[in-house]
């Protein structure tokens, strides 16, 4: 049976999130011949709605309203919850990301509805929607399923494929003003702290430093790498608690977690915490002097030699590689 699936939005630095495109391929999926809705609240407009409809979305609701041009929890799920009421929808999905991590429990526990977090794929039998999702630090993937109710999941980046584009789509825009009372919270000023232009969650290619890098001036080489690349720059929480980088750029369980194409860890031992934010990577090449580290357990590849010796080559190598 079709269904009607809500799709939350999202943008970041005036651009919408990949994640997006992903969970528009996964609504699409579940609706089976349905109506996908996408939402975006706050500073959306006619070009954000043309590229949602590109990517899957039949209908799209830009929701404004002065409390919801800086995210805040309070602003977000009240707006959340009358759109849920307009749509009413059988399906809704967002990104697992800082935002779908703060806003879907909020929403969820609105509406008295269960929720199914950072989901890495979907399986659409019939009616029957299965969600695979990681647990005990990504060692193992359990499947779950909604058994009564309206479904309700975030999704994790890079792991569900977008799709492609198609020009020639176009959806019902529809501009809605909400109605947001009671706010506890106001937001002042926003002050970004960035680990680069490539948002890390996002990021096809990530190059990451750990303890090996011996100090902030050592992330240098990290760096040349990754522009070489066009990667994100990551790091383990020893270099984050040694002071060598903002803790922006953490990957891990406590930091980001990820899922790139390409993952090359730099002087990172392999801890457990580390290795949860980043084992699910499609190829892992670790560098390490200590051919016993626990990274060469997961690498796809491994380089065992001193990384200041190692990256500057690879990346004088890439350097050589026409783009």
């Amino acid at each position: 049976m079709s269904k009607n699936v809500l799709v939350v939005a999202e943008k970041r630095n005036g651009s919408l999130r990949n994640v997006s495109f992903e969970a528009l391929a996964a609504a699409k999926e579940i609706a089976a011949g349905g109506k996908v809705t996408a939402v975006l609240f706050g500073q959306g407009d006619n070009v954000d709605a043309n590229q949602l409809a590109q990517y899957g979305a039949d209908q799209v609701y830009l929701i404004t309203n002065e409390e919801l041009n800086a995210y805040s929890t309070d602003a977000f799920s009240q707006a959340f919850t009358e759109v849920f009421q307009i749509v009413n929808p059988d399906a809704i999905l967002l990104g697992h990301t800082a935002l779908g991590r703060d806003l879907a429990p909020r929403v969820a526990a609105r509406l008295g509805l269960g929720l199914v977090s950072d989901c890495t794929a979907i399986e659409v039998n019939g009616d029957e929607v299965v969600f695979v999702r990681p647990i005990y630090a990504g060692k193992a993937f359990q499947k779950k399923r909604v058994t009564d109710g309206i479904i309700f999941a975030t999704i994790r980046s890079n792991n569900i494929a977008k799709g492609e584009p198609d020009a020639g789509r176009t959806a019902d825009t529809i501009e809605y003003k909400a109605t947001i009372k009671d706010i506890r919270t106001v937001i002042k000023d926003v002050v970004r702290k960035t680990a680069g232009t490539i948002d890390l969650t996002e990021a096809k290619i990530i190059v990451s430093g750990g303890r090996g890098v011996k100090s902030a001036e050592g992330f240098n080489p990290i760096k040349e790498l990754a522009d070489a690349l066009g990667a994100a720059v990551g790091a383990s929480r020893a270099a984050c608690d040694a002071g060598y980088c903002d803790y922006s750029m953490q990957v891990g369980q406590t930091g980001k977690v990820v899922t790139p194409d390409l993952y090359i860890a730099c002087g990172i031992s392999g801890a457990v915490q580390h290795l949860a934010g980043m084992s699910n990577s499609k190829i892992i090449v670790a560098i390490n002097k200590d051919p016993e580290a626990p990274i060469f357990k997961v690498a796809d590849y491994g380089i065992v030699g001193d990384l200041f010796e190692v990256v500057p080559m690879l990346t004088e190598e890439f350097k050589k590689v026409p783009v």
